[in-house]
């Protein structure tokens, strides 16, 4: 009994330390987990059915007799093969996300405030024209200067070259030849400007009404400080009588020349928004002596004279666009010869005072007006003093980019050497309306009115002219030029009316 137990007692020790071996086997062989997939490793396939137990009944249990190889058949769950993918390394799956960003370093602490943003600069004032037009001339550059010449030949027909009214008066065709110079300095500081014109006309069957005709002026700014600005000045002004002018006593022929011509200096200072200007200015007029239909000369050296003026000028800049301003101004007209050719001495002073303004509205109008009043004094006692309105109008308005319209407008007091007459006193205006039909194409309208009245004679003259120009610019260099006048003089001296129709045609050249 002893030994049977004891037998029994080693029986299960064995079968104890069997079934702790095969529980380390299955845990050996059972299949890991796929790191890619995420597939667990504990998932075990269906247990096999069992074996039919084909030993005798009697038989001693084949456990008793070889525990080991009762292990060794039994069927297991477990997989023998190699799990795939056993003999390829690991791959561990591609980090994405915070792993690859770049971390930038925190900001500053702010300790002051920045300052404030510069403010937005004013928008762009329109182009000048000469800019604007792909038609218009380079010019030449000489270092900082900019010179652009032209040349106009042109032939028309007038039909009063003379401008008088005797009967019988023919027209003739005629040539101008004219050249034209503008100066533009481009610097930093000063600036240089001007424009001269001189041109001439030749009749072919009237040589006694060919003529010359010139203008221009040069004006020159140095900028001595921020505030103050030195203003050089020059002009000149070629011009011719009419055969019936009031001041010729006499039939003369040909056109008797006028040479005018004079310069000025003066100095601008700014205070903040006020503006003062001093000008002082001198100005020469010569006149050439006449020729009578008889050969002889009839002298104008009466009419000589030259004029010296001051004048004082405040402004004010209320608005960017708008400077109202006074002015007051002195001048002294000294002639050459005590007295004229009556007997009257002619020279004179003058003081004048009048107000105006500048302005600028909506970059679409622009201009000055002024108006006052002036009084001039004779040195000769017999000769009442001349007063009246004095003044100048110069407006020029864009409605549309393409049409341009300019009001230009102007009062006076000259001088006359009709007896017994103080001097005159002229009121003018002019209209231009100008509309570009194409970029290269410009029609031009115009008209001018002035009216000019001899103090104490009661003598009067009325003269109008209406017309159209036209200007077909073909290259920046040629631009072909048309143009027709009509013009009339209305007087109330006998046999002074006249009327002219006069047509040009030409070819401008510019660089």
């Amino acid at each position: 009994m002893s030994g049977r137990a004891t037998t029994l007692l080693l029986s299960g020790t064995a079968l104890a330390g069997l079934a702790l071996a095969h529980t380390a086997a299955q845990a050996q062989q059972m299949p890991r987990g796929n790191l890619r997939t995420g597939t667990p490793a504990y998932v075990a396939q269906q247990p096999a059915a069992p074996q039919p137990d084909l030993t005798p009944a009697t038989a001693e249990p084949e456990a008793v007799r070889d525990p080991a190889g009762l292990v060794q058949r039994q069927g297991s769950a477990v997989s023998g093969q190699q799990p795939p993918r056993a003999s390829q390394p690991i791959q561990a799956p591609t980090l994405r996300g915070v792993t690859q960003r770049q971390f930038r370093a925190p900001p500053p602490a702010v300790t002051v405030l920045p300052p404030p943003p510069p403010p937005a600069p004013p928008p762009p004032r329109r182009r000048p024209a000469s800019e604007e037009d792909p038609y218009a001339a380079l010019g030449i550059r000489i270092g900082s200067v900019t010179l652009r010449p032209s040349v106009t030949n042109s032939i028309g027909y007038d039909t009063n070259p003379q401008r008088t009214s005797a009967p019988g008066t023919k027209g003739s065709a005629y040539s101008r030849h004219e050249g034209e110079l503008a100066i533009q300095s481009d610097w930093n500081v000063h600036e240089l400007k001007g424009q001269l014109r001189g041109g001439y006309l030749e009749f072919f069957r009237n040589k006694d009404a060919s003529r010359p005709d010139a203008e221009g002026n040069l004006d020159l700014r140095l900028d001595a400080t921020r505030d103050t600005r030195i203003l050089l000045e020059s002009r000149l002004k070629l011009d011719t009588q009419r055969p019936g002018s009031p001041d010729l006593t006499a039939n003369v022929t040909g056109r008797p020349q006028i040479y005018q011509y004079g310069a000025s200096a003066g100095v601008t200072h700014d205070i903040n928004r006020l503006q003062l200007t001093l000008r002082g200015s001198v100005d020469r007029s010569d006149y050439e002596d006449a020729r009578l239909s008889n050969g002889a000369m009839l002298s104008q050296k009466d009419r000589n004279m030259t004029q010296y003026g001051l004048r004082l000028r405040a402004a004010y800049e209320v608005t960017p666009g708008f400077k109202p301003f006074v002015q007051a101004e002195i001048d002294q007209r000294d002639f050459d010869e005590k007295s004229d050719s009556s007997g009257y001495r002619r020279s004179s002073n003058g003081v004048t005072g009048r107000v105006g303004s500048t302005f600028e509205i909506s970059r679409q109008l622009t201009g000055e007006i002024s108006g006052g009043y002036q009084d001039r004094k004779y040195d000769d006692t017999r000769l009442k003093n001349l007063r009246g309105f004095v003044g100048d109008a110069a407006v020029l308005w864009s409605p549309t980019p393409l049409t341009t319209v300019t009001l230009r407008g102007g009062a006076e007091l000259g001088d006359t050497t009709i007896a017994g007459s103080s001097g005159t006193t002229v009121r003018r205006a002019t209209l231009e309306v100008a509309h570009a039909l194409r970029r290269n194409l410009t029609v031009t309208g115009f008209t001018n009115f002035s009216r000019t009245e001899y103090d104490g004679q009661g003598l009067r003259e009325d003269y109008t002219n209406v017309g159209a120009r036209l200007e077909y610019k073909l290259t920046r260099t040629f631009a072909v030029r048309a143009s027709f006048t009509h013009e009339r003089l209305n007087s109330t001296a006998p046999g002074s009316d006249y009327t002219a129709n006069v047509s040009l045609v030409g070819l401008r050249v510019q660089f």
